[in-house]
């Protein structure tokens, strides 16, 4: 039968580039664009967490490679992008999904050191990885970038300002660049998960993430990285042309509930 609608939901063949890709939304996130045919590019400051993860997909019929970068690093994100870029092709996909949360009241010892660490990996980096980017993003004037934000970015919790402040402006930068990169074909849109098993959430015990999930997510569980990847592939694909300086919510309803 012949195929009524005229827009592509394929992303085989298309580079993309995942950063903080070792674990969690990362790799579930470079799994997903794998088993859907793309060139995954993934990037941790966890070298051989990155490698495992190619590996994976390697061994599961698809295709990656890695890289060991911390993304605060601008010579070493300039150096390992133009790598991606001579390996696998232009990258035509870019998910800034690394991130750091660090405990950080406002009157504590440490502050100081916690707002510059959050905002280098949480938001400069983000930012310096589209425009180390932009050159492949343009290319074909189909360009596609996700922002790992967070619900976070939509509200506030006590004693982590700087993680806050950054997803905040996550939505923020999300939003400019749309409007920005939009004349040239580029997309740029932002996730926001909510409570997500990761090792960001693993510290915290069965029973506590139990009963915040039924007191506060109408869905009663936390999420899956897989979920959030998901949306991330949705973002992405070549049909999702229009879609452009969204902020989608992956929380179970989370954002939505009143109490």
């Amino acid at each position: 039968m012949r195929r009524l609608s005229t827009l592509s939901r394929s992303v085989a063949g298309k580079v993309a580039l995942v950063t903080g890709a070792a674990s969690g939304m990362g790799r579930a996130t470079c799994h997903l664009l794998a088993d859907e045919g793309a060139l995954v590019a993934a990037v941790d400051r966890d070298g051989a967490g990155a490698q495992a993860v190619a590996a994976e997909i390697s061994d599961a019929g698809g295709r990656a490679s890695s890289w060991d970068l911390d993304v605060t690093d601008a010579d070493g994100a300039a150096s390992v992008v133009g790598q991606v870029s001579a390996s696998l092709g232009p990258v035509a996909v870019l998910v800034n999904n690394a991130g750091v949360s660090l405990p950080a009241p406002i009157d504590g010892a440490g502050y100081e050191k916690a707002w510059e660490t959050t905002m280098a990996v949480n938001l400069t980096a983000q930012a310096r990885l589209v425009r180390l980017c932009l050159a492949d993003l343009v290319r074909d004037g189909a360009g596609r970038v996700v922002n790992i934000a967070s619900t976070e970015g939509l509200g506030a919790t006590a004693y982590i300002s700087p993680y806050t402040t950054s997803k905040h402006g996550v939505i923020g930068l999300t939003r400019a660049l749309a409007v920005e990169l939009g004349p040239r074909g580029v997309t740029v849109n932002c996730v926001c998960p909510g409570p997500i098993r990761t090792g960001m959430t693993a510290g915290i015990p069965e029973e506590a993430k139990t009963k915040f999930a039924r007191r506060r997510v109408p869905l009663r569980r936390y999420g899956d990285p897989e979920e959030v990847a998901h949306a991330v592939l949705s973002l992405v694909l070549p049909a999702a042309s229009y879609v452009n300086g969204a902020v989608l919510v992956v929380d179970g309803g989370m954002t939505a509930q009143n109490t």
